[in-house]
């Protein structure tokens, strides 16, 4: 009985998984939904539906004289985004208890 059959079958099927294109599954995911754009909301009613507590930066912290708000969303883009509805410029847009 001969080897070589086997393996010149062993080598070609070998040869072919090595120049197979790669599948979609097996790519990096893609870059655009990485960097989204984060939504701009009209204003604190419309964001509020969303986000009831409001938006904020990663380590914002809320300036109130009461119990601040801690269970807002954390997000720069988002933030960034809205920023013209932090009134009190603590870092956190449209909170809300």
């Amino acid at each position: 009985m001969s080897l070589a059959r086997p393996l010149v079958a062993l080598a070609a099927v070998a040869c072919l998984c090595l120049a197979a294109p790669a599948t979609a599954a097996d790519a990096p995911p893609a870059k655009a939904a990485v960097s989204a754009k984060a939504k701009t909301f009209k204003n604190c009613t419309a964001l509020n539906k969303v986000y009831p507590h409001g938006v904020g930066k990663p380590n914002a912290r809320d300036k109130t004289s009461g119990t601040p708000v801690t269970s807002f969303k954390r997000s720069k883009p988002l933030y960034d985004a809205n920023t013209k509805s932090d009134r009190d410029k603590d870092g956190i847009a449209c909170e809300k208890r």
